[in-house]
């Protein structure tokens, strides 16, 4: 029994070698203990989720002609308003001018129209012309008022397709493809570039079936850089539907202030809770590790160490979880590193080694 002793001590003493060089230059320190206590883990599931644009889109020609300048490149940034695309405009500057002597002749036919109602209207009042003719010449006016509402509307239509050479940028952002070259023919609803914001930002992530209807109901989610920065989100919104192929349900969550460093394509980490439980902690620093082997110092009614071999779980804000090896109330050692020259690590016949399943 002595040898089983002496053996349990030479462990002992190589768990905690990598610190006896550090212990030896400090003076020693008290020993520190903690009790095991239960509590509730929040379990969660943590997923991968993408960065994406709130706002992106394809600006599309809406009439047609020839490139005549591209003021921007991919990758280019562009404030809202910005010329991005130049067609030719000669066609319709000259549909525009036609469109405006078409409505200068139509103001001139009404001016006659109603210059000739107005003197069948004097004279009919005196009864000097049929009341046929008094209906003509009103009905002539009207048809020239018509004609020239009509004549109006074509230039508005001539001055609006002319606009429509210029094509602004819709909003401040990125372009980040070009689907025309300068001296290409397009023609309406054929694309022309395509961009998107950096202002508003949101993460997708798809969520595993199973949890699904948990997620929908807390509606809590953490997103995390790789750096461990913890973003801040926003509104969640869950799709109602789930993919066929990958039976997951796509969760998006606006971030709430991009702050330059985030773009779009970023990968980040996803927490979603799924469930809660009861766990045994004990401090994470009680744990004494070296390869496969995890155990902490155990300290009895007499105030004896025993090294105990336990199995752990999960790690939460300073806390450790252990599965088995431990039972609650039972006292361990928070700092096992200052144990080193102690003469607490005196062995106690029958008691290094043990475990408690």
């Amino acid at each position: 029994m002595g040898r089983m002793a002496a053996a349990g001590l030479m462990i002992t003493l190589g768990l905690l070698a990598p610190t006896t060089q550090a212990q030896q230059a400090s003076p020693a320190q008290p020993v520190t203990t903690a009790v095991a206590e239960r509590g509730e883990l929040q379990e969660t599931v943590h997923l991968d989720g993408i960065i994406e644009a709130a706002q992106q889109s394809t600006v599309s020609a809406q009439t047609s002609g020839t490139v005549q300048s591209l003021p921007f490149d991919v990758d280019d940034s562009v404030a809202a308003g910005d010329l991005i695309v130049q067609l030719e405009d000669s066609e319709q500057r000259s549909r525009l001018r036609q469109a405006q002597a078409g409505l200068q002749e139509a103001e001139a036919a009404l001016a006659d129209a109603r210059q000739r109602f107005e003197r069948i209207e004097a004279v009919h009042e005196r009864g000097l012309v049929s009341r046929q003719e008094f209906d003509q010449a009103r009905n002539n006016l009207a048809a020239a008022r018509a004609r020239v509402e009509r004549a109006g509307a074509a230039v508005s239509e001539a001055r609006e397709q002319l606009s429509y050479t210029r094509v602004l940028a819709p909003y401040g952002g990125i372009l980040t493809e070009r689907h025309v070259e300068v001296g290409e023919a397009v023609n309406p609803g054929q694309p022309l570039l395509s961009g998107l914001s950096l202002e508003l930002l949101r993460v997708v992530v798809d969520l595993p079936q199973k949890y699904a209807e948990l997620a929908r109901t807390e509606r809590q989610a953490q997103v995390t850089l790789a750096d461990g920065r913890v973003l801040e989100t926003g509104e969640m919104t869950f799709y109602p539907y789930a993919n066929p192929q990958t039976h997951t349900f796509r969760l998006r969550m606006r971030l709430s202030e991009p702050n330059g460093s985030l773009f779009p394509g970023m990968l980040v980490k996803v927490s979603v809770p799924v469930a809660s439980r009861e766990a045994l902690w004990v401090p994470a620093s009680s744990l004494i590790q070296r390869s496969e082997l995890r155990a902490v110092f155990v300290v009895d009614d007499q105030d004896q160490l025993r090294l105990r071999q336990v199995r752990t779980g999960v790690r939460d804000n300073g806390r450790l979880e252990i599965l088995a090896g431990l039972s609650e109330g039972e006292r361990v050692v928070a700092n096992p590193s200052v144990l080193v020259g102690s003469d607490r690590l005196n062995p106690v016949e029958g008691t290094v080694g043990e475990s408690n399943p």
